[in-house]
């Protein structure tokens, strides 16, 4: 009787899946884990209307300098505790600069489930690109660059619409945006799956940019078609 013993390279291959595996894993915990500060943030946005006065150039100019100062530190100290501590506290303020749009959302009727209706979305988008993700054996790695430049178009058109102030352009810009952030999830994941992403705070940073975009203009959609004022 033949015993069959595992090669080195079968070894190895099953050695770089369970690691891959591993990332994947403590991605989704801290993922999970990050909205309990978004939502905290965003609660005390609207309680206090703190973010009220960030309105135009002003806003934009707060939330880029913010946001891209939290993304630069978190890339920083992704190899110790302190990147974990300094994400939380970047999704914490993500959720301050959402509160403004979940108070006007709030304002209607119907408020809070369309909330909740924005919620359910993007949960939604997520495991089904998660689970795409699983099933997929193509590589995704050359999607990189276009999803990228797709975001600065939007970028560049979300600025522009800023002051043009056209709803059918900022219908445009949203609904472009859930699209494009749900096929940026499924990218961001299959690379933790292909081993092109190894560190789980910058794939968690990543992946909460994807499901933030999905769901800010999800419900800024929703707010917009299905908003009921007394």
């Amino acid at each position: 009787m033949q015993h069959q013993f595992p090669t080195l390279d079968t070894a190895a291959y099953d050695l770089a899946q369970q690691q891959r595996h591993k990332v994947l894993r403590n991605t989704y915990w801290l993922l999970a884990l990050s909205m309990l500060p978004t939502v905290l943030g965003a609660w005390i946005g609207v309680q206090t209307g703190i973010t009220a006065g960030l309105r135009g150039g002003v806003g934009l100019v707060v939330f880029l300098v913010g946001a891209f100062g939290f993304i630069y530190a978190i890339e920083k100290f992704k190899h110790s505790a302190v990147g974990v501590v300094v994400l939380l506290a970047f999704t914490f303020f993500m959720g301050l600069m959402l509160s403004r749009l979940i108070g006007m959302v709030l304002g209607f009727k119907n408020g809070s489930e369309l909330v909740m209706t924005a919620f359910a979305g993007t949960a939604g988008v997520f495991v089904v690109m998660a689970s795409l993700a699983t099933v997929i054996k193509r590589d995704l790695s050359g999607l990189g660059k276009w999803l990228f430049v797709g975001v600065l178009v939007l970028l560049v058109g979300s600025v522009i619409n800023l002051f043009v102030g056209s709803t059918a352009g900022m219908l445009a810009i949203s609904t472009a945006a859930i699209g494009l952030f749900s096929v940026y999830m499924l990218y961001d994941i299959k690379q933790v799956l292909d081993g092109g992403e190894t560190n789980y705070i910058s794939a968690t940073l990543a992946l909460y940019l994807d499901v933030y975009n999905v769901f800010q203009n999800l419900l800024a959609l929703l707010g917009i078609f299905g908003g009921e004022r007394d």
